[in-house]
C-alpha cells in the first residue's frame, strides 16, 4: 500500500516531533494497536502495567511512568474504537529539567494498517515502526530500447534510477559495399538476436527476485518493442511481470523521463501520476490562461483570504511552519491541498517559482 506525499509530510514531522526526545530513566511509554485489536484490552493491560510501575523504586522514575501511563489510558478513552489502520500512541514526561512535569499525550492513525501489537517502556519512544511506512515499498521496473540501445532503471515512488546499460553491434540498414544482401541480413539479424538476448538477460537477473516489483514496463518503438516481447526472448516469470508498454521516441535517460511520461495510465494509482497530472494542469494554466493560477507566498496568500483557491500546491521544502500556516488558511475555504515533491521536474519547478502556487476557482485579474 502506497502512501500519498501529504500523509508522508504529516508523519515524518510525526516522527521529527517525537525523536527529539530524551528521558534520563526508562520511562517514556510507546504502544502501537494492530487494526481489529480491541481498545477495552489495550486500556486494562495499562491499568495492569500501573499496578506494576508501583513496585518502582525511584520515586521519580515511578511517577513519571505512572502519570504517563494515566494519561495515555485518558486519551485512549476518547476513542469509541481502534482506528480503521490501528493507533500508535506515545506518552511521557518530557520537561527539560530533572525534577519537573511535563507530562503529554500524542497518538497517530497510520497511514499504513498496522499489524503489530508493542507495550514498551524506555529512554526514547519506539518509531522504527512508523519510519519502515516512510520507506518506498513498491517498485516498478523500466526498460527502453531500440535496435541499438537499452537503458533499464527503478522507478521508487517518484525517483527514476538507471542501473543497466546495453549497446548493440547491430549494424544500419545499408549494407557496406561488397557484402551480398542475404549475408547482410543474416549478420543483422544475429546481432540483433544477440541484443535482444543481452537485454532479456539484463533483465532477468536485475529484476526478478526483487521482493516489491510491481510490474515491468518497456518502452520504445512499437515494431522494436513487440519484436523483443513476442520471439521468446523473456521467460515466463518475466513475461507475467509486464503490464504495460509505450511507444517511444527516445532511449537512454531521456527516453526514461518519456516512458515516465506517458505511463500516467499505468502508473495511475501511484502518487507519482497523481502529482504530475496537477503540476501539469497547473502549468498549462499559467501559460494559457494566467489569471486562473497564482504563485509565490504573498500572491498565493491574497487569492486564498478571498476564498479563491481550488486546489493549494505547497512544496515539500517549505518549512513545517508555513506549511501548516497554508494548511490552515485552506481549510477556511475547503481548498483542497497537495503536498508536492521536487522528485518529480515539475515537483522541482514549484520549488523553483516559489515553492508554493494555487490552481484558482475562477479567474482573478
Amino acid at each position: 500500500m502506497s502512501i500519498t506525499a501529504h500523509q508522508k509530510y504529516k508523519l515524518k514531522k510525526f516522527i521529527k516531533d517525537l525523536a527529539r526526545y530524551r528521558a534520563r530513566h526508562t520511562e517514556l511509554i510507546s504502544v502501537y494497536i494492530p487494526v481489529g485489536y480491541d481498545m477495552n484490552k489495550i486500556i486494562n493491560h495499562l491499568f495492569q502495567e500501573k499496578g506494576t510501575a508501583s513496585n518502582i523504586k525511584s520515586t521519580s522514575t515511578r511517577k513519571n511512568v505512572i502519570d504517563a501511563l494515566e494519561r495515555m489510558i485518558q486519551h485512549l478513552r476518547l476513542f469509541k474504537k481502534t482506528p480503521d489502520h490501528g493507533l500508535a500512541v506515545f506518552s511521557g514526561n518530557v520537561a527539560e529539567k530533572e525534577g519537573q512535569s511535563d507530562v503529554r499525550v500524542w497518538s497517530i492513525e497510520p497511514p499504513v494498517p498496522l499489524k503489530t501489537r508493542i507495550y514498551r517502556c524506555d529512554k526514547q519512544f519506539v518509531l522504527d515502526i512508523l519510519e519502515n511506512m516512510l520507506e518506498v515499498k513498491e517498485v516498478y521496473g523500466l526498460v527502453v530500447m531500440d535496435q541499438r540501445d537499452a537503458m533499464l532503471a527503478f522507478l521508487k515512488g517518484k525517483t527514476i534510477v538507471p542501473i543497466r546499460k546495453s549497446h548493440s553491434e547491430v549494424p544500419g540498414k545499408i549494407k557496406a559495399g561488397g557484402q551480398s544482401a542475404p549475408r547482410f541480413a543474416r549478420l543483422r539479424e544475429g546481432a540483433l538476436k544477440d541484443h535482444y538476448k543481452k537485454i532479456a538477460e539484463y533483465m532477468k537477473e536485475e529484476f526478478l527476485g526483487i521482493k516489491n516489483l510491481k510490474g515491468i514496463i518497456i518502452g520504445g518503438p512499437g515494431t522494436t518493442v513487440n519484436d523483443f516481447i513476442n520471439r521468446g526472448y523473456l521467460t515466463g516469470d518475466l513475461q507475467k511481470k509486464i503490464i504495460g508498454t509505450k511507444d517511444l521516441s527516445y532511449t537512454g535517460e531521456f527516453g526514461l523521463q518519456e516512458l515516465l511520461d506517458k505511463s500516467a495510465d499505468i502508473l495511475a494509482e501511484e502518487e507519482v501520476a497523481s502529482e504530475k497530472e496537477v503540476m501539469q494542469r497547473f502549468f498549462t494554466l499559467l501559460a494559457k490562461e494566467p489569471s486562473k493560477v497564482s504563485y509565490g507566498e504573498n500572491e498565493v496568500k491574497k487569492v486564498l483570504e478571498i476564498g479563491a483557491v481550488d486546489i493549494l500546491l505547497l512544496s515539500e521544502d517549505l518549512d513545517d511552519e508555513k506549511i501548516e500556516e497554508f494548511e490552515a488558511e485552506a481549510k477556511k475555504t475547503a481548498a483542497t491541498v497537495k503536498i508536492i515533491s521536487t522528485e518529480t521536474r515539475e515537483g522541482a519547478q514549484l520549488r523553483d517559482i516559489g515553492k508554493i502556487a494555487a490552481i484558482l476557482r475562477y479567474a482573478v485579474e
